[in-house]
């Protein structure tokens, strides 16, 4: 499943979600990847202190990709005659 996130809010409560939905605990989701349970933490509730090492090594944790693309534009002729 796809998840857009468009501000660093969404991000954390996003990557919460994707962390307990596999079952892991803070714990177990950094054991794998060398990351502390407040880093797990830092990344679920303030992502803004948090390096961009540790958000890609729990995106790998997670078995999980990081995707840059343009955001869509809205149809110009949509709902035109």
């Amino acid at each position: 499943m796809q998840h857009n996130v468009s501000n660093p809010l969404l991000l954390s409560t996003t990557l919460r979600a994707l962390r307990k939905g596999k079952g892991l605990t803070q714990e177990q989701a950094g054991s794998s990847v060398g990351l502390l349970p407040k880093t797990i933490s830092a990344l679920e509730n303030n992502i803004e202190t948090v390096s961009i090492i540790s958000l890609l090594k729990l995106v790998s944790a997670l078995d999980l990709e990081l995707i840059l693309q343009p955001k869509p534009r809205p149809d110009e002729h949509q709902g035109a005659w």
